[in-house]
């Protein structure tokens, strides 16, 4: 899952929406530095992630991807469920893509001393280029991709990603179906949990 998903998966809760969006740069324990409904985003964000990549229709999607981007498949498959969620978003939101998005910016741009240094440099970047309505259009999602291949260590095509996602596109919008059920499933529970023990 990759931005677009994390923040939708938070549920109503603005600073469970920043604890995820900002997850992958906080490490280890040092989640608890932060306030407490921050921490619930980062464990939700970490509990996402585990079972996304356990899920057995996200692995069958980002088994296509292999033999041509190797082990930058698990990168990919998150940006294409990303592309589908944007694509079918009215399926599952009752407030429109543009409005979600706006509100998020605006919400990043309210909390920046509650960021990572790492993060809040990116922010100015995410809202000037519309990530998270971008993912919606696939020649947007192709230059993204493009883009990250100037970042990778090793020299990569991800943009062909793409292309194999249109070869298999029924496939994919079938396992997406299936798969954002369960984490939708999952994500509910794991909140009250989350409410629970913090």
């Amino acid at each position: 899952m990759n931005y677009l998903a994390h923040i939708f998966l938070s549920g109503n809760d603005d600073f469970l929406k920043l604890g995820n969006f900002m997850a992958d740069e906080i490490k280890g324990k040092s989640y608890k530095t932060y306030p407490q409904e921050i921490q619930k985003g980062i464990l939700l964000h970490r509990a996402i992630d585990d079972f996304t990549d356990h899920h057995p229709l996200v692995s069958k999607g980002a088994h296509r991807f292999f033999e041509e981007l190797r082990h930058y498949n698990s990168v990919v498959i998150d940006m294409i469920y990303d592309h589908i969620l944007a694509k079918r978003w009215n399926e599952y939101s009752d407030v429109e893509l543009t409005v979600f998005a706006e509100e998020f910016y605006l919400l990043l741009e309210n909390n920046q001393h509650l960021l990572p240094q790492k993060i809040s440099k990116v922010v100015p970047y995410m809202i000037e280029h519309n990530w998270l309505l971008s993912y919606s259009k696939l020649e947007d999602l192709k230059s993204i991709l493009k883009q990250m291949n100037h970042k990778t260590k090793h020299e990569t095509q991800l943009h062909k990603g793409v292309d194999i996602y249109l070869a298999h596109q029924a496939d994919f919008d079938l396992e997406f179906t299936g798969f954002f059920e369960d984490i939708r499933k999952f994500c509910t529970s794991k909140i009250k949990q989350l409410n629970q023990d913090l």
